[in-house]
């Protein structure tokens, strides 16, 4: 059997520029059997033409050999459940957020994206891929059954509410939905919270059941049609990328498939994170401007007292384990060497 004619130069250059996977097809369309992989994500129809681009990726560079099903938020398993899920195999795969599963794996609040972590794109690619995280979360998804692809870098991450917010002092009479470590903030200025998952979101505002949200940008905000409930933007300054979602798959369907079909994977990750990235800045920017928000800003000394609480949270992250703790450090150097501390 030859050798598929794959060149990694080539092939990112071509994604990056929002080519067609055709530049990623194995030579051989006979060598290997057809695996089809469940895929969930946490996201809605809102980004279904994004999930659908990687499908398409995968199946045309794999010349048919791998095809990957797509299925939104909840469909076959909690949002919350699908780090167990794929590593039991009741699902082949998932892109998912580790915020949902702080308890399960002791990396997760780290990898998900801490508060005050980084505040550039740039700083939370060299975080993870010059300074060592990436091997130190894969290392831990695979103790458990579960090979971690790469992280997937979201846009703002702030507050959305159905009252205007001027100050943290205008929360305290609110109910905010709110992932495990953003709540411990929260929670420090008397700030009632929530956990939801995101499928559940229009539901919850429009029902009373919480008053505001911190789940992502105006892009989401919008494809989620939240702001038909709530129309209240205010940008938090506490961290950027605001968070940080991941492509996970069992092990075992990891390893049973040829090098060639994990180096099509891989590729296709790649084109497929700095999509979702694309996707998610820019939509925020048209979305934004598109009159169907109030946008608003959280003072300067508030944003800076959010900051300043989440250091707590790093130091209580790094006792979980010898892992976390070469995370953290890798995250003090990294603020450091940019001024941040």
């Amino acid at each position: 059997m030859s050798k598929p004619n794959l060149n990694r130069r080539n092939i990112l250059k071509a994604a990056a520029a929002g080519a067609v996977a055709a530049p990623l097809a194995m030579a051989s369309t006979s060598a290997f059997a057809t695996t089809n992989l469940r895929m969930q994500t946490y996201w809605g129809r809102e980004a279904a033409d994004v999930f659908s681009a990687f499908g398409s990726d995968v199946r045309t560079a794999s010349n048919g050999s791998l095809r990957v099903r797509h299925f939104t938020g909840s469909s076959l398993v909690p949002d919350a459940e699908m780090f167990q899920a794929v590593s039991n195999g009741t699902i082949d795969m998932c892109q998912g957020y580790a915020g949902y599963w702080p308890g399960q794996l002791d990396i997760a609040g780290i990898e998900s994206g801490l508060p005050g972590a980084w505040t550039t794109y740039d700083e939370a690619q060299y975080v993870f891929r010059h300074k060592g995280l990436l091997e130190l979360v894969r290392e831990a998804y695979a103790e458990n059954n579960v090979h971690y692809m790469g992280p997937i870098f979201g846009g703002p991450f702030d507050l959305l509410t159905k009252e205007p917010v001027n100050s943290l002092e205008d929360l305290k009479n609110m109910r905010i939905r709110a992932t495990p470590a953003v709540a411990r903030i929260l929670q420090a200025f008397d700030i009632p919270t929530v956990f939801l998952p995101g499928s559940e979101l229009y539901v919850g505002l429009s029902t009373g059941t919480i008053d505001g949200v911190i789940y992502a940008g105006t892009n989401e905000y919008v494809g989620m049609k939240l702001y038909e409930v709530a129309k209240h933007y205010t940008s938090l300054g506490m961290v950027y990328p605001g968070y940080c979602d991941q492509i996970l798959v069992n092990m075992d369907v990891w390893n049973a498939m040829s090098e060639e079909e994990q180096k099509v994977m891989e590729l296709a990750y790649e084109k497929h994170a700095s999509h979702m990235n694309t996707w998610m800045v820019s939509g925020s920017i048209d979305a934004g401007g598109s009159g169907k928000f109030e946008m608003n800003k959280l003072n300067a000394e508030d944003s800076a007292r959010l900051r300043r609480a989440a250091e707590v949270i790093w130091e209580d992250e790094a006792a979980k384990s010898d892992r976390n703790r070469k995370a953290i450090d890798i995250l003090k150097e990294t603020a450091k060497a940019t001024g941040r501390a």
